[in-house]
């Protein structure tokens, strides 16, 4: 079994690598400051079910071939892509009706859990980033390798969990805030748009 003294370490890198802005955390914010917190944290449950897909990949070797295939690493990062300009789309839409109606319209938490779901899923730096950074607090000393990886990606979703829900409490309260002005939803509607807009072309650029 993996000593507590290793996995404090794993935890506190997996605290600040959640820490640091990225797609995940930023859709997070979008959506919690666009939808409230409950629709934060449905997003957050999401994206945490999509680190098992990846902690899975990882265990049963499936994450290597998006290192090693062009093909493979370029359809799934497309597929991401297609759906960020999707929900950016959809955004700039409801930014327009929101300024007709007194409030603004709310997903359904469901909807919500399987957009963190796709995002995450469909990211494949993200099996590439846990092939490289699991793998390195494992020892065959100590057991089943896959084992190992399964309770490291338990304790990274566990990090994610914690400053992940954060953020959407905390920019679900920031956009409960500007929900009084129907400018202020618009806005916040469209720079949530070219949020997801970016999100998009940064995906549809990546690298292996």
């Amino acid at each position: 079994m993996i000593p507590v003294e290793t996995l404090a370490a794993f935890f506190a890198a997996s605290l600040l690598l959640a820490l640091s802005p990225g797609p995940d955390n930023l859709f997070v914010l979008a959506q919690a400051a666009t939808q409230g917190s409950r629709a934060g944290l449905a997003v957050v449950l999401g994206l945490c079910t999509g680190l098992i897909v990846h902690s899975s990949a990882v265990a049963l070797g499936v994450a290597a071939l998006f290192r090693t295939s062009a093909p493979a690493f370029t359809a799934l990062k497309i597929l991401g892509a297609g759906y960020l300009l999707f929900l950016a789309v959809q955004t700039f839409r409801s930014s327009g009706k929101a300024a007709d109606s007194t409030a603004p319209p709310r997903l359904r938490l469901r909807r919500l859990y399987l957009r963190g779901i796709v995002l995450n899923v469909t990211n494949p730096k993200v099996s590439i980033f846990f092939l490289a950074f699991l793998p390195q607090f494992a020892d065959p000393a100590r057991g089943s390798i896959s084992v190992q990886i399964f309770l490291l990606g338990a304790v990274f979703m566990l990090a994610t969990v914690l400053v992940f829900g954060g953020i959407a409490l905390l920019a679900g309260r920031l956009g409960d805030w500007f929900t009084g002005s129907e400018k202020a939803r618009t806005v916040l509607n469209r720079a949530a748009g070219l949020l997801f807009l970016g999100l998009a072309l940064k995906l549809a650029l990546a690298r292996r």
